[in-house]
C-alpha cells in the first residue's frame, strides 16, 4: 500500500478503519507512512457492532464520516476493514444520495486492503457500487491454473450430491430453490442443477482463479509437499502398505511445521511457492482497478503487481495506460496533496502549526534554481551561469567588455580620435607660429609639453577599449596617471611662472633669477617623477592583471582589469587630485593679474572643470558596474583633457588664426598698461 501511494505521489491521505485489529493497523501504518513523507488529513475509526440494535448507530456514524470524507482535501482514502465494511459504506453513500449529495461530484480514490475482497457475495447482486468506480485494491497474487475453469464447469449439485454447501450456494447464486417436500407451493424459480456458473455476473461469482482460491490451492500443495518431505525423512514411522496408502502412527500437527517452513516448489502456474523466515508466503500482491457500469455490474482489472522476487526496479509495477479513475477526474491522475505542488523555480517552506506535508511555495532566491517539483531547497548555479526567468535552469553567462563593435565603444573611440586630431592641429599651429608674441609670452616649452601630454591622454583611451590583455592592464592606469600628472604639472608651472614674472617686474626684485625654463622644467619633472615612483611601487608590489568579474552583473561575466591593489589605485588618483587642487588654488590667486598675463584666468576655469570632472568620477565610478565603469573613466579622461585644451589653447588659436592683428608685441604691451 505504501508503494502504491508513493508511486502516484499521494502524500495527503485519509484513513477509514473498521476491523478487529484497528489499533495495530493504525500504529504500524502511522509510523511507516510518516517515515516515507505521507501525512493524514483524517483518521476515522468505525465503532464495531455487537448486536443488530447497534446497526442504526453505526449507519449514523458512517453517514457523519462520509460527510467528512467528501469535504476533505485528500483525494486518496485508505479503507481497511472486513468484507461487510463495504456493505455499510455503500448504504451510507446511498443515504447521502437520498439527501441530494452526488458522490460523483466529490469522488475519492478508495484504496482497499486485500481483506476486503467481496466478489463472491451474492448479496451484492443489484447493489449500486458507483462509489467504487476507479477504486484500487490489493489482492493476494494469483495466476491462472490450467484446467481450473473446466473443473468449475463440472461442479454441479447433480454430480456432487453429498456436498451440502454447493447446494446452498447454488440456490443463492442463481436465486432459485431445489424441489423440497417441505415447500407448500412453488413461489420461486426451481433449480435444475444444470445451470451454468459462467452465466453468473462477476459480482456474484468469478470463473477465474481469485487470490483466495489461489492461496488455498498453494496451501493444499504446500501441506502435501511437507507431508511428503516428512514421510521421506522419517522412515521409522512408516508402516506397511495397507490398501495402497501410507499410514503414519502417532503423528501430531506441530511435527509437520518444520517441514512446512522448508517447503519450496513450483506450482502448475510455474510460480515458486515458499515461506520466508517469519513463516509468511512470499507471493506478493496484485493491484486491482475497480470499474463499475450503469447496469450495476463491475469488473476488477489487474493493472499491476508487487513482486518480492523481482529486481528492485521492477518490484512494483503498474500499467497506468489501462487504469480507470473516478469520473470526477476526467482520466487525469488525481492529486492528493495538502496543497498544490511547488513548481520548478520554487522551494517548499513549512507552514507553522501544520503537518509536514503542508507547506508554502517560495520562489528561489537570486542565483538559485529548482528543476523538479516540491524541492526542499534550491540549488546554486555555478559562478559562470545565471538563472532564467523561471529559475528552473542555469544558463551560461556572456563574457562582456567595452569593445569597438558596440555603439558606446565606437562613440568614445571617435571622440578620442577627434580630440587627438584637434590637439595635433593646435600643436602644429603653435609650432608654425612659434615666433609670434602670443606664443612666446605663454612659455613655448610648457605649451608644447602640455599639448603632447594632452595628445597622449587622448590616445591612452584606446588602452581601455577592447578585451583586457596582460599588457594593456599593466600599463593603462600607470600611463594615464603619469600623463595626467605631467599635464597638471605643466598647468601648475604655467601659473607659478605667471606669478613670478609679474613679481619680477618690480625694480630690484630678486625673483628675476627664478623666471625661466629651469623652474618650469624642474617643477614638471619633480611632480611627474613622484607620480612615476608611486606607479613603480604599484607595479612592483601588486600590479593590475586581466580578470573576470562574475558577481557584479547577473547575466554577464565582465572581462576587466583587476587593479591589483585598490589602495594604490586611489593613491594615484589622490595624488592627481592634490596636484589639481594646488594648481587651481594658485591660478585662482593669480586671476587678477594684468591682461597680458590673463592666462591665469583660463587656467582657473580649466582646473575648476578638471576638479569637477574627477570629483564626480569617484562616486559615479563606484556606482556603476561592468563595462560602464570603464566608460566612466574614459569619459572623465576625455572631458578633463578637452577642458584643458579648450580653455588654455582655443583663445590663443583664435587670436593666431582669426585675429592676427592682436598677435603683436605693442598690443600686448598696450594691454598690460
Amino acid at each position: 500500500m505504501l508503494q502504491l501511494l508513493l508511486h502516484f505521489r499521494w502524500k495527503w491521505i485519509g484513513v477509514m478503519d473498521y476491523s478487529a485489529i484497528t489499533e495495530i493497523f493504525l500504529q504500524n501504518m502511522l509510523l511507516m507512512f510518516s517515515r516515507s513523507g505521507i501525512c493524514f488529513d483524517f483518521i476515522k475509526k468505525l465503532t464495531a457492532i455487537n448486536s443488530f440494535e447497534q446497526v442504526d448507530n453505526m449507519m449514523a456514524e458512517l453517514t457523519e464520516i462520509s460527510h467528512a470524507v467528501m469535504e476533505s482535501r485528500a483525494n486518496a482514502v485508505v479503507l481497511h476493514g472486513e468484507i461487510h465494511t463495504i456493505i455499510y459504506l455503500r448504504n451510507a453513500f446511498q443515504l447521502l444520495a437520498f439527501e441530494g449529495q452526488q458522490w460523483s461530484e466529490k469522488g475519492k480514490v478508495w484504496i482497499m486492503t486485500a481483506e476486503m475482497d467481496f466478489a463472491s457475495l451474492p448479496i451484492q447482486r443489484g447493489s449500486d457500487l458507483d462509489f467504487l468506480h476507479g477504486a484500487l485494491s490489493l489482492a493476494i497474487h494469483s495466476e491462472d491454473i490450467l484446467g481450473f475453469q473446466t473443473f468449475l464447469q463440472m461442479r454441479t449439485p447433480a454430480k456432487e450430491k453429498g456436498d451440502g454447501f454447493l447446494k446452498d450456494f447454488w440456490e443463492q447464486a442463481f436465486n432459485c430453490v431445489f424441489p423440497s417436500s417441505e415447500a407448500d407451493e412453488k413461489t420461486e424459480e426451481v433449480c435444475t442443477g444444470e445451470e451454468k456458473l459462467e452465466t453468473l455476473p462477476r459480482c456474484v461469482f468469478e470463473m477465474r482463479m481469485t487470490g483466495h482460491i489461489y492461496s488455498l490451492y498453494n496451501a493444499v500443495y504446500a501441506v502435501a509437499h511437507a507431508l511428503h518431505a516428512m514421510h521421506s525423512s522419517i522412515s521409522k514411522h512408516r508402516t506397511e502398505i495397507h490398501g495402497g496408502e501410507w499410514r503414519l502412527w502417532n503423528l501430531q500437527a506441530w511435527q509437520l511445521l518444520p517441514f512446512l517452513r522448508r517447503v519450496a516448489f513450483n506450482n502448475n502456474a510455474g510460480e515458486t511457492v515458499s515461506f520466508d523466515k517469519n513463516g509468511e508466503l512470499v507471493g506478493g500482491f496484485d493491484v486491482i482497478n475497480w470499474i463499475t457500469f450503469p447496469n450495476k455490474s463491475f469488473l476488477r482489472v489487474r493493472i499491476g503487481r508487487a513482486d518480492p522476487h523481482a529486481p528492485p526496479d521492477k518490484a512494483f509495477t503498474i500499467s497506468e495506460d489501462t487504469l480507470v479513475w473516478p469520473s470526477r477526474f476526467n482520466q487525469a491522475l488525481p492529486l492528493s496533496l495538502c496543497n498544490d505542488n511547488c513548481h520548478p523555480g520554487y522551494r517548499r517552506a513549512k507552514k507553522e502549526g501544520e503537518p509536514f506535508c503542508c507547506y508554502d511555495c517560495l520562489p528561489c532566491t537570486e542565483g538559485k534554481i529548482s528543476k523538479q517539483k516540491d524541492m526542499d531547497d534550491c540549488d546554486q548555479c555555478p559562478e559562470d551561469h545565471y538563472t532564467n526567468d523561471e529559475q528552473d535552469l542555469c544558463l551560461p553567462k556572456v563574457i562582456t567588455f567595452l569593445s569597438y563593435e558596440e555603439l558606446l565603444g565606437t562613440i568614445l573611440a571617435i571622440f578620442a580620435l577627434s580630440l587627438s586630431c584637434i590637439t595635433v592641429f593646435v600643436l602644429g599651429t603653435f609650432m608654425r607660429y612659434h615666433n609670434t608674441p602670443i606664443v612666446k609670452a605663454n612659455n613655448c616649452s610648457l605649451s608644447y609639453t602640455l599639448l603632447i601630454s594632452l595628445l597622449l591622454s587622448f590616445l591612452c583611451v584606446f588602452l581601455f577599449i577592447g578585451r583586457p590583455a596582460e599588457l594593456t592592464c599593466l600599463i593603462q592606469q600607470p600611463a594615464f596617471s603619469i600623463i595626467f600628472s605631467v599635464a597638471i604639472s605643466c598647468m601648475l608651472a604655467k601659473t607659478i611662472t605667471v606669478i613670478l614674472a609679474f613679481m619680477a617686474k618690480e625694480p630690484g626684485s630678486t625673483r628675476r633669477k627664478w623666471v625661466g625654463k629651469r623652474l618650469s622644467i624642474s617643477l614638471v619633472l619633480s611632480c611627474s617623477h613622484l607620480q612615476a615612483g608611486i606607479c613603480a611601487i604599484w607595479l612592483g608590489t601588486s600590479p593590475p592583471f586581466p580578470d573576470f568579474d562574475m558577481q557584479s552583473l547577473t547575466r554577464e561575466i565582465v572581462a576587466e582589469c583587476n587593479q591589483g591593489s585598490v589602495f594604490m589605485f586611489y593613491l594615484v588618483l589622490g595624488y592627481m587630485g592634490l596636484l589639481s587642487i594646488i594648481s587651481f588654488s594658485v591660478a585662482f590667486l593669480a586671476r587678477k593679474l594684468p591682461d597680458s598675463f590673463n592666462e591665469a584666468k583660463f587656467i582657473t576655469f580649466s582646473m575648476l572643470l578638471f576638479c569637477s570632472v574627477w570629483l564626480s568620477f569617484v562616486p559615479t565610478y563606484l556606482s556603476t558596474k561592468g563595462k560602464y565603469m570603464v566608460a566612466v573613466e574614459i569619459f572623465s579622461i576625455l572631458a578633463s583633457s578637452a577642458g584643458l585644451l579648450a580653455f588654455i589653447f582655443f583663445p590663443k588659436c583664435y587670436i593666431i588664426l582669426l585675429r592676427p592683428e592682436l598677435n603683436k608685441r605693442d598690443q600686448l604691451v598696450k594691454r598690460t598698461y
